[in-house]
């Protein structure tokens, strides 16, 4: 095999690395692409790195910090150009699991705001339920359109130290990423042209439209449906997303001023007059959405749309109240729910998690901190968390009284090696922690992206993936398969021997 010159000084870190083993071998299906890589030399990958960032920045692909009440909180979400590759025949399982995952939690939802079965049979204790930040019983009795709950969603996936795939996370509200996972294989393409010429890489860019089809589809009530994007504004994190999908499905980017309801339905106001809408892609949360029902200060919702919504003339995606189900400490119940209402085993397991509403649990995690994750059940973002192997003592101190005061509002995992992939951090190729988050669209039928938004905890030492904790984001391949003498780890089959050689000029960015 040519020497690999860029990977020349790169060091696998404890745990499972998806481009070496601990001895700094290749993994067999690799080596082409492996080799390819390596012989563009760290200087052109800088380069080339650079140029993406370019690229990105004219493409407006930003984010805003919330939190940074400062000018320049706009900015690029760092982009890594290493991909990350997942084999098809492990992504065909994966694509299962999470189907098989949001089927039982859809039921569930339809339950705990139906005839909670779950609840009187104990399954889950109804206090976990109704404390949750996210539960809203105003949703008590509603039957949303095809009685789907969540239509767009994005669950976070983990290799661990075995190279076992699990669910970290899920994400059911409004789940944000996938402009920037669309937009980073628009820079690939560029970067590595000739891998994408065949059928190799699985295609991504038919997105929007399995979106559009499925916002459609919870509009059964006509053949040709008006489906619009309700956006807080410009001022919100994800803005860039709102406009961009808005864009790439030809529908109207709206705001709550730009909505009104009368006479049973909801109108779009334009400049030809009133115009009815059927869907609303709604990426604000339940509290905003009519000031009728939730928070009577919004000024970001539509006045009477939970009556419209209730009467079946408007469909809403996702359907509010789903947030009870991205409440960390429900998280824990899936298992459950889907041997509850699948009677079926789950495919992804959850990582283990201590719930600190539990007395035995939480004497165990208090005596534990230094060892254990701790996260604020009701936080996103990389906010509200101890990650007790890199914490002080006082911040570890800290947390032990907050978990005291409000048990309900912590759990607790292992501290997990999540899985590395080679990344650029500070010029130089470093093994970075990786999570994966895939969107999952749910109408009549169910649709998974091929691969999903890799994202990668830069800051070296990181296990924090949230870009507002400085990570970024890496292209995800799903690829064909070949037959391999590697051996799988967990779900992991054999990757594929990819034959194409990396085609790539120092101009092809800028």
């Amino acid at each position: 095999m040519p020497q690999m010159t860029v990977f020349i000084d790169y060091r696998p870190a404890r745990g499972y690395d998806e481009y070496f083993s601990a001895s700094h071998a290749p993994r067999s299906a690799l080596r082409p692409l492996l080799s390819s890589l390596g012989n563009l030399g760290l200087a052109e990958l800088n380069r080339n790195h650079a140029a993406a960032e370019v690229l990105l920045r004219r493409l407006g692909a930003t984010f805003r910090l919330n939190d940074s009440g400062r000018q320049g909180g706009e900015r690029i979400l760092p982009f890594d150009p290493l991909p990350r590759l997942i084999g098809s025949g492990v992504w065909s399982t994966l694509e299962r699991g999470l189907i098989q995952r949001l089927e039982a939690i859809d039921r569930f939802l339809a339950d705990v705001y139906g005839d909670q079965k779950i609840l009187r049979d104990g399954v889950i204790p109804r206090e976990d339920v109704e404390s949750s930040q996210g539960w809203r019983p105003q949703m008590r009795g509603f039957k949303p359109p095809l009685n789907k709950w969540c239509h767009v969603s994005g669950l976070d996936l983990v290799r661990d130290g075995e190279g076992t795939w699990r669910v970290l996370e899920d994400n059911l509200r409004c789940p944000s990423g996938v402009a920037y996972f669309l937009e980073n294989r628009r820079v690939m393409k560029r970067m590595f042209p000739s891998l994408f010429n065949g059928p190799t890489v699985q295609p991504i860019d038919d997105y929007p439209s399995h979106l559009l089809q499925t916002l459609r589809e919870l509009a059964p009530w006509t053949e040709t449906p008006k489906v619009v994007l309700l956006t807080p504004g410009v001022f919100n994190s994800a803005y860039f997303e709102h406009s961009y999908l808005a864009q790439q499905m030809g529908i109207q980017l709206v705001e709550g001023r730009d909505l009104v309801c009368q006479d049973g339905r909801v109108w779009m106001c334009s400049t030809a007059g009133l115009e009815a809408v059927d869907v609303i892609y709604r990426r604000i949360d339940d509290d905003f959405l009519d000031p009728a029902v939730f928070r009577q200060d919004s000024m970001l919702g539509v006045r009477g749309l939970m009556e419209v919504y209730a009467a079946g003339r408007v469909a809403i995606a996702n359907a509010p109240g789903t947030g009870v189900a991205d409440d960390k400490l429900i998280y824990a119940y899936v298992p459950q729910m889907i041997r509850y209402y699948l009677d079926e085993t789950p495919i992804i397991e959850n990582v283990p998690t201590y719930l600190c509403s539990r007395p035995d649990d939480q004497a165990y995690v208090l005596a534990h901190l230094p060892e254990l994750v701790v996260k604020a059940v009701s936080e996103a973002g990389g906010y509200g968390m101890l990650i007790g192997p890199h914490a002080s003592s006082s911040q570890i101190l800290e947390f032990a009284e907050k978990i005291k005061a409000d048990p309900r509002n912590f759990i607790a995992q292992p501290t997990l090696e999540l899985s590395t992939v080679p990344s650029l951090s500070e010029g130089e190729l470093y093994p970075c922690h990786v999570d994966l988050r895939p969107y999952v669209l749910r109408g009549r039928g169910a649709w998974v992206s091929p691969g999903g938004l890799t994202r990668v905890a830069l800051r070296r030492g990181s296990l924090v993936v949230n870009s507002s904790q400085g990570g970024g984001c890496k292209d995800t391949w799903i690829v064909a398969e070949q037959d391999s003498s590697e051996p799988s780890a967990g779900l992991e089959d054999p990757l594929v021997q990819l034959s194409s050689q990396v085609q790539t000029q120092e101009d092809v960015l800028c």
